[in-house]
């Protein structure tokens, strides 16, 4: 896989996750990480490939961002801390935050993988479970704010190129 996580990855990422608490079988779990990690697999692949900057995820992704900004002013987004995301106070603030977008983004809470180092690709140290408001919260934030400009010379075909050109 192009993200840099195989068939063990997908193990140990389904592994932290505790069904019992899910109430999903080991077969809907294993299809989510399978479905999460084919969409970082494309989201990874589209911004090493495009500038990041100039991507739009969603038709509401002016709305999102003032909301994403207006409700965390101050996180850091080009390295997330996973602790500081799941504090109670924060799990609270993104309960309400993805309530306002329940209606208006499309499987708004369907689980995602969320890279925590934006200059990193998707490996199991780098990646966190989030939803799928989240992801788009945090990525739209990257890329407007152009913290993941750079994957496109570092991970993308630019880097390619100039190891052809070599």
């Amino acid at each position: 896989m192009a993200s840099g996580l195989d068939a063990q990855d997908l193990h140990n990422v389904k592994a932290t996750f505790n069904s019992d608490n899910l109430g999903n079988s080991d077969d809907v779990e294993l299809k989510w990480a399978i479905k999460a990690s084919d969409h970082a697999d494309v989201y990874f692949n589209l911004i090493s490939s495009v500038t990041p900057s100039l991507l739009r995820l969603t038709k509401h992704d002016d709305e999102i961002y003032a909301k994403f900004r207006e409700t965390f002013p101050d996180l850091k987004v080009d390295v997330l801390d996973e602790n500081e995301m799941k504090t109670p106070e924060n799990k609270e603030k993104w309960r309400q935050f993805m309530e306002e977008f329940k209606e208006k983004i499309e499987d708004f809470n369907y689980g995602s993988l969320l890279r925590l180092n934006c200059n990193e690709g998707y490996t199991q140290e780098n990646t966190m479970f989030s939803v799928r408001t989240q992801f788009l919260a945090i990525e739209i934030a990257r890329n407007r704010e152009k913290y993941n400009d750079r994957l496109r010379f570092t991970h993308g075909k630019l880097k390619d190129t100039e190891s052809k050109a070599s």
